[in-house]
């Protein structure tokens, strides 16, 4: 779920035009439109694979996340025949499959024997699916991602800074499992000495130009027990998006922001969280999974000093984490459907799947993920499963645009800006999804 974002990460040979795979355009060429970041050059290396059993060619055309659902949503919107495969965003689905951008993939599927059941479902429903939970799918889910946690294990561990925690909150210090333990972690890491530097307790999402800030407050208002409608009658959303666990949640969210952010923290997404992180400012930060390869390989900030947990429970024990992550469609305007479909086809083999992984791509193949040797593959293997296993995802309605809009408006007005009450905003909130649903006939 990541779209016109503010990602500067300082990604190693990020891709910003096309970029071939093979040296010599083929008629059969196919283009596939992504995302600049790590794990689009892993996607070229992989793909060299593909391009040596078919003989078909793989170009990229990788646009930095700031105008990524710009440029690519402007042409699935002119039916433009760039893209034959995209890696679209989970909100996309909906509109995407109404509007006729994607091919519908059943009957493929069907004669290829790929199965959906083979994926890991919380993908399946957030990438694929449209209406969700129907099985129409328009997508085969490419890229796993969730929002977690890293936090310094080494500062943790410090004898003294244990033996002081303990003292003060009667528990031993390490990585928390609920969301009143983390705040207790971040107050008693915030604006501490360690190794002659001051620190932070913690960095948390709070950008407001596009997306971060709702990333950030959802991942923590889900297991606080919101809701986005009622189960039981689809966008009646009075009671439930205002819920007062709903409060509850949001208070604590610029709870956490008001006393135990870093300075100049009123604007973070992800490159400033990993920027927070990798600087050795904060004891702990929220991120998209993705991040977890390149901080684990920092020679500062990684190895044995980095840990990982999964987003914590809430008030009654309630735990959920944000979905992200894209699946990856054969756009409708193509001329080279058969070819793009030979590419999925190869995608979705397990041996490619696994290496997929090994590069530092997130697999979403039930027999990758579920391999015994899996959580021992990476440090952070196992959080990546458990954060998977408790997903929410945003509205991925064709109107994702305008429910992103204001929910971004609203959370920043009153966590950072400090307007009005959490009351005011989640009301507000309802009644400016209400009008969008209104004008769609849905209400």
């Amino acid at each position: 779920m990541k779209s016109t974002l503010k990602l500067t990460l300082g990604l190693t040979s990020a891709m910003f035009a096309s970029t071939a795979v093979s040296n010599v355009a083929q008629a059969e060429d196919l283009t596939l439109c992504w995302a600049a970041w790590d794990p689009a050059n892993a996607l070229v290396e992989l793909s060299k694979d593909f391009t040596k059993e078919t003989g078909i060619g793989m170009k990229f055309e990788f646009v930095p996340w700031t105008n990524y659902a710009d440029r690519f949503l402007n042409e699935l919107n002119s039916k433009g025949k760039l893209c034959d495969l995209i890696i679209g965003d989970s909100q996309w689905i909906g509109g995407s499959a109404e509007n006729g951008h994607y091919v519908k993939l059943n009957d493929f599927f069907d004669k290829e024997k790929i199965s959906m059941d083979d994926f890991v479902p919380a993908t399946v429903v957030g990438y694929s699916e449209w209406p969700k939970n129907s099985p129409n799918y328009w997508a085969l889910p490419a890229m796993g991602d969730v929002v977690g946690w890293t936090y310094r294990k080494d500062w943790f561990s410090k004898p003294e800074l244990q033996k002081e925690f303990k003292e003060k909150y009667g528990w031993d210090l390490a990585a928390p499992t609920t969301f009143d333990q983390l705040k207790q972690i971040a107050e008693f890491f915030q604006k501490r000495e360690i190794d002659g530097k001051t620190v932070y307790g913690a960095s948390i999402y709070t950008e407001r130009g596009s997306e971060g800030i709702t990333m950030g407050a959802m991942d923590v208002l889900y297991s606080f027990g919101f809701k986005y409608e009622n189960p039981d009658k689809p966008y009646e959303m009075d009671g439930f998006v205002n819920s007062e666990k709903s409060v509850k949640g949001l208070e604590f969210y610029k709870a956490l922001y008001d006393c135990c952010t870093p300075p100049g923290a009123s604007n973070s997404y992800m490159g400033e969280g990993v920027d927070a992180f990798k600087s050795g400012q904060v004891a702990m930060h929220m991120n998209f999974a993705f991040t977890w390869p390149g901080l684990q390989k920092d020679e500062n900030v990684g190895g044995d000093k980095i840990g990982y947990f999964a987003n914590p429970k809430g008030p009654d024990g309630d735990q959920f984490a944000q979905l992200g992550g894209q699946g990856i469609s054969v756009v409708s305007y193509s001329d080279k459907q058969e070819a793009a479909l030979k590419y999925i086809k190869w995608f979705a083999n397990k041996d490619v799947q696994a290496k997929w992984w090994s590069l530092g791509g997130f697999s979403c193949l039930n027999a990758v993920v579920k391999d015994p040797g899996f959580a021992a593959s990476q440090p952070y293997a196992q959080t990546f499963l458990d954060s998977m296993a408790i997903v929410k995802d945003f509205w991925a309605e064709p109107s994702y645009a305008p429910l992103l809009q204001a929910s971004q408006k609203r959370f920043h007005d009153y966590v950072v800006a400090g307007q009005g009450s959490a009351k005011d905003a989640l009301d507000g909130l309802v009644k400016d999804w209400t009008e969008v649903f209104q004008d769609d006939g849905k209400m």
